[in-house]
């Protein structure tokens, strides 16, 4: 177990070396536990978070149905702060399942990336 935690995170610090969230294209961060998915927009010049969302108070049905519901949530947020464009953050995650639906369901609701 200890062998996937490290790496994802050695796979999370090669991509956060190239990317980085500014005032105008921020950075999408999405973080997923077993049960949970959340998403943050953070501006890494003032180390601020501009928007965030996650699962914990939407209805339970199945984990990809969840990840769009939260994609699209921090995609209508994001719109209503002004944000149009932001830099995908994957966290060190492989690009499919929930991460991706995730994905979809932002770029859908308005955000591009």
């Amino acid at each position: 177990m200890l062998k996937k935690i490290e790496r994802r995170l050695r796979i999370k610090r090669s991509v956060r070396a190239k990317i980085s969230g500014t005032a105008t294209m921020p950075r999408l961060t999405v973080f997923r536990s077993n049960s949970q998915i959340y998403a943050q927009i953070i501006d890494d010049l003032q180390g601020k978070t501009l928007v965030s969302a996650s699962s914990l108070g939407l209805e339970k049905v199945a984990k990809k149905e969840l990840a769009a519901q939260v994609g699209a949530l921090i995609a209508k947020k994001a719109v209503e702060a002004g944000i149009v464009g932001v830099v995908f953050d994957r966290n060190g995650y492989l690009y499919h399942g929930r991460i991706k639906e995730l994905a979809e369901a932002a770029r859908n609701a308005g955000l591009k990336f």
